[in-house]
């Protein structure tokens, strides 16, 4: 029997810091980049404009070099961070999201509706750092424009080529989402800012900014809780084992990493190496703040049930939320609601609610819920054909149904086994959380039969044959 716990509760929230502190005594190559001081940071306010019941505030910062004018057409980082402040703000916790852009977006005139509403919904100061990476870029040995995971992927390679800390792409996004606290805190300190003191941070991003999300809070004390989104990878060398033993092939979204010969030399010590270097599951013993994880049930990149090789092993509270219907963009969703919730509820103190789950052998998924919920379905979807629950695959194939408790708030998630094919299912609850809109998490998600199509890949590559 598996067990998967909803929730864990920290026996003090002085400990989060400490343990935050410590970081269990390790410095890695990641920390020693984010913490190396660089004379190009810096920032400028350029626009201040009003709204009703907020400023908003757009910065030009230059966060940092990264390789040489030598090396790559566009080393000095430049990011928009735009800045809401409500008109009345309430504690000393602020919001940062980040997200992507090109180095020649101009600068945004506005705020975006969803920061401005967690923004006013939380009264807390909430910051969007654009940037994240900046791109394209084109290397000078390569002389194509990259981005994205054409970057990351050619900056895996440069590392385990070289042995280079400094090469993972990984490493000048955490520094900027680092640098970007600091600008926050610096900046609305001032009276342009409007003397506001942002101290602590709740960090959130989608997809590789997710990964960054991950990889910030490793290694900076400030956050104090983070919300990664669409990032289901970690453990990533048996995630992605799992991924071509149900596809028999990798999915076209990594595409890049397969392309420069990623897949074929996850076996050797360097790429272990970089594992320990930029993976977030190498820094778990650190995360031990809330967290909110949210992933997509029909993600392209990822497959569904792949907590399974991470959950577990994340100490304090963490709660997932897998979105059906959904693909990587979690377009027309309710995501952003489910994290409005979580860090508005965060910010006032308001417990979250306490639930666990246990996957029985019979294939039950049974959930035992300690608070109240409003109301839980069991979400499931069926692919006749293959072990491929991607949106792009089957389309909305999820279907719920209103589960009802057995008695003493236990609720039962049960599908058949189909007859061809797999069924992949899993929980959602909905709890009040006293703020605007409701707490959304669910359970893992579970898929039966529980049989992998394909054998293991065999990768054999070498590192001196990459590209």
């Amino acid at each position: 029997m598996r067990i998967r716990r909803g929730i864990f509760i920290l026996a003090a929230f002085g400990l989060t810091l400490v343990a935050a502190n410590d970081k269990a005594a390790r410095i890695t190559g990641l920390d020693k980049y984010v913490q190396a001081p660089d004379p190009n940071y810096h920032y400028e306010l350029v626009n201040t404009i009003p709204g009703p019941g907020y400023t908003t505030y757009v910065l030009d910062m230059t966060s940092q070099a990264w390789r040489s004018a030598a090396e790559v057409n566009h080393p000095i980082w430049k990011h928009w961070l735009t800045i809401i402040r409500p008109d009345q703000v309430k504690g000393t916790t602020g919001f940062l999201y980040l997200t992507g852009g090109s180095i020649n977006d101009k600068a945004p005139d506005k705020p975006t509706p969803e920061n401005v509403d967690t923004a006013l919904a939380s009264n807390s100061v909430v910051a969007e750092l654009r940037g994240i990476p900046n791109e394209p870029l084109i290397f000078s040995d390569d002389k194509k424009s990259r981005s994205e995971d054409a970057i990351i992927a050619y900056t895996w390679v440069k590392y385990l080529k070289t042995g280079d800390e400094t090469w993972p792409l990984r490493m000048p996004m955490t520094k900027a989402a680092v640098r970007a606290m600091d600008t926050v805190t610096s900046f609305c300190a001032t009276p342009a800012g409007g003397n506001v003191k942002v101290e602590k941070f709740v960090v959130a991003g989608g997809s590789k900014r997710g990964w960054t999300t991950w990889t910030t809070a490793a290694v900076d004390k400030r956050v104090v809780a983070e919300v990664p989104i669409v990032i289901d990878l970690l453990n990533n060398v048996k995630s992605f084992e799992h991924h071509w033993r149900a596809y028999g092939f990798y999915s076209p979204a990594v595409k890049d990493y397969q392309d420069m010969g990623l897949m074929n030399v996850s076996h050797t010590p360097q790429y272990a190496s970089l594992m320990r270097l930029v993976e977030p599951y190498s820094y778990r013993d650190r995360f031990t703040m809330p967290k909110l994880i949210m992933n997509s049930a029909g993600d392209q990149y990822f497959l569904p049930d792949s907590s399974q090789f991470y959950l577990d092993e994340l100490p304090g509270e963490k709660y997932l939320r897998y979105i059906p219907n959904t693909d990587h963009s979690l377009r027309n969703s309710d995501a952003r609601q489910s994290l409005i919730a979580f860090y508005d509820a965060f910010l006032r103190g308001q417990p979250r609610p306490k639930f666990f789950w246990k996957f029985e052998k019979n294939g039950d998924i049974r959930v035992t819920s300690v608070d109240q919920p409003s109301e839980v379905k069991l979400w499931a979807a069926t692919n006749p054909e293959h072990r491929d629950f991607r949106l792009m695959s089957i389309g909305p194939a999820y279907k719920s149904t209103v589960l009802t408790s057995k008695g003493d708030n236990v609720y039962i998630g049960r599908v058949e086994k189909p007859e061809k094919g797999w069924t992949a299912y899993f929980v959602e609850l909905t709890y009040p959380s006293g703020g605007k809109y409701p707490f959304k998490f669910t359970t893992a998600v579970r898929v039966t039969p529980d049989t992998l199509p394909f054998p293991p890949p065999k990768p054999a590559g070498k590192i001196e044959d990459l590209p």
